[in-house]
């Protein structure tokens, strides 16, 4: 794949750099040093795309952008042509323009696109590999991205990394998902896999510049339940911490479209960085010790959340 820049150091450029993905990769690349700039075309204008490429002759580019929802992915079940147009078409004319130049392209998608089923039993310890087709169509932001994947594949510049549940260490981003789910009275219950964004985002600007290609499960080892998460809240941050469970069913009832749950096998990106940690590990590693030198200030901002 050619170097577009004509010289060995990389060059990226940032697609998405007012999402929330795309602002931590601008934080990442900067404190590798690495040179990057930030792209400041829509996807779905290819020849805005063309000249972004031009000014800034990127050697990878890191497309962070498309809609996942405000609040959530339930926007998107009443916005269906602007997710069409962002996370299907966007994408693809991005992976297109890139192909076109040589230019290799990590895209930031899903793997909020399987969920368990008699092949894949929950506790079985049984992952959905990158070769698995997606079994998950639930919310209409689901199956674009099963769409977007599946037709990007074909593409031999881009790397797909399929991003779950994402975490930080702010305990208080709204968009951080163990800030939703201790903003929650009731949490269903069920183990997934999870994507520590501080141990892994990095990893993925090593990939750019190894150029890996295809498909990759972008989760830490293993999965864990909301329980859990919240046992480890409760140990590190809050004692009084409470919360009760409801099922499935009961959840169906106050949101607009089913969510995904699943296990994500990780033998590739295990096979790519081998001292990756396991979901618990990295969570106590990256978030609840950080934060528990500041447990008085994150309980008073969560007891805001939660109105108490």
């Amino acid at each position: 794949m050619a170097e577009s820049n004509g010289n060995s150091e990389p060059v990226f450029l940032i697609f998405g750099k007012n999402g929330w993905i795309g602002g931590l990769l601008q934080e990442s690349l900067k404190e590798q040093g690495a040179k990057y700039h930030l792209a400041d075309a829509r996807l779905e204008d290819r020849a805005a795309i063309v000249a972004d490429l031009e000014k800034y002759k990127p050697t990878h580019v890191l497309n962070a952008a498309g809609v996942t929802g405000r609040p959530n992915v339930d926007w998107c079940e009443s916005h269906k042509l602007e997710t069409i147009r962002a996370n299907v078409l966007g994408c693809l004319n991005l992976a297109d323009v890139c192909n076109e130049r040589g230019i290799h392209m990590t895209y930031y998608g899903t793997g909020c696109i399987f969920h368990y089923d008699d092949d894949f039993p929950v506790d079985s310890g049984k992952g959905f590999k990158e070769s698995d087709k997606p079994n998950f169509t639930g919310s209409y932001y689901s199956h674009c991205k099963a769409i977007t994947e599946n037709l990007i594949k074909e593409y031999p510049n881009v790397l797909t990394l399929r991003v779950r549940m994402p975490i930080v260490a702010d305990l208080t981003y709204p968009r951080n998902f163990i800030t939703k789910i201790i903003k929650y009275d009731k949490v269903i219950n069920i183990p997934n896999s999870m994507t520590v964004l501080p141990e892994l985002l990095p990893m993925s600007i090593e990939m750019a510049k190894r150029k890996l290609t295809g498909i990759m499960n972008f989760t830490n080892p293993g999965a864990i339940s909301h329980n859990e998460i919240l046992e480890l809240y409760k140990e590190y941050i809050d004692p009084e911490f409470s919360w009760s469970n409801f099922t499935v069913e009961e959840q169906a009832k106050v949101i607009v479209a089913p969510r995904s749950n699943n296990l994500l096998d990780t033998e590739r990106i295990k096979g790519e960085f081998p001292e990756l940690l396991s979901i618990k590990d990295s969570l106590i590693k990256y978030v609840f010790e950080p934060n528990a030198q500041k447990k008085d200030e994150i309980c008073a901002a969560v007891r805001e959340m939660r109105g108490r």
